[in-house]
């Protein structure tokens, strides 16, 4: 159908990825989608990371192509982090799972000085170093490469900073039972569901220090008042560091809403908006919304 738009009007269009044709990258459909307008502008870093037709097929159709303000900003930020970081620089890493943080974990063993670990992740790494982390989360898929990361780091001379103790409960309903404990001292019974305040002094040592800071993923189930206390901890010491100079940039889910929750947002240096998109870009690969543009 064809659309006259008076001077001044904007034709928006209902959420692309009902339409099978989007996520197929599919041409017939990318060219539908370019007849809407003579110039594309992308400002979507969020969906960078996928190959559509709204962010890359469409892209060959039109004769000025280029991206927003928002992807400038992103892929400046991110680029600072990636190629000219201030050292030290240091990477907060949390939430439940390894796996999805692997490939990141492996860029920056040769590029940071300093990778904090908490949440859910810390617990596969604490047992790969033969530590008694009692009825924690634990991937046990994970220890050997859980191991071999820490000897890299060893080898490259990244430190990896552990917790030292963990905010317990039986399980996140008895939150009434919650104790702290010394890492090899969980009772069996119990689980670590947030950093411990020791753990909170010993991560600050390494912040207070850095210049750069990469924050991705909470340290504990935040989202429950009871288990907050460690990832409101290490947002106050990243917004401590960021006013004393350090550059500062948080990004994925968790990580910004603990940010928000916490009132934190104009404290940091840079928030990303692209989780997935993010991590892509800042594990080397390259991404297809930005690539059909270069």
């Amino acid at each position: 159908t064809s659309i006259s738009l008076k001077q001044g009007e904007v034709h928006l269009l209902e959420n692309l990825r009902f339409h099978p044709g989007e996520q197929e990258n599919e041409m017939e459909f990318s060219s539908k989608l370019a007849r809407h307008g003579q110039v594309y502008i992308n400002d979507a870093f969020g969906t960078a990371h996928r190959s559509h037709a709204s962010n890359v097929g469409v892209v060959p159709y039109f004769k000025h192509a280029g991206i927003g303000w928002l992807m400038d900003k992103e892929l400046n930020y991110l680029q600072k982090i990636m190629s000219r970081p201030k050292t030290p620089l240091t990477i907060i890493l949390g939430g439940a799972k390894i796996d999805t943080k692997l490939e990141l974990i492996n860029q920056f063993l040769e590029k940071a000085d300093n990778i904090i670990i908490g949440g859910g992740m810390a617990f596969t790494f604490l047992m790969a170093k033969g530590k008694s982390i009692g009825g924690s989360l634990l991937d046990k898929s994970m220890i050997n490469i859980a191991k071999s990361i820490m000897n890299n780091a060893l080898s490259k001379g990244t430190k990896i900073i552990l917790p030292n103790d963990a905010v317990c409960a039986s399980s996140l309903k008895d939150k009434d039972d919650k104790k702290t404990y010394q890492i090899d001292e969980i009772p069996s019974k119990m689980m670590g569901l947030d950093i411990g305040p020791d753990s909170v002094t010993r991560f600050n040592e390494f912040l207070g220090n850095s210049e750069t800071i990469l924050w991705n993923g909470p340290m504990g189930v935040f989202e429950m008042p009871a288990f907050e206390q460690g990832t409101l901890a290490i947002a106050k010491s990243v917004a401590k560091a960021t006013s004393s100079g350090a550059f500062s940039l948080i990004g994925g889910g968790d990580s910004v809403a603990a940010i928000n929750k916490f009132g934190f947002t104009d404290k940091v240096s840079y928030i990303s908006t692209g989780g997935g998109a993010m991590l892509e870009f800042l594990e080397g690969k390259e991404l297809p919304g930005v690539a059909a543009l270069s």
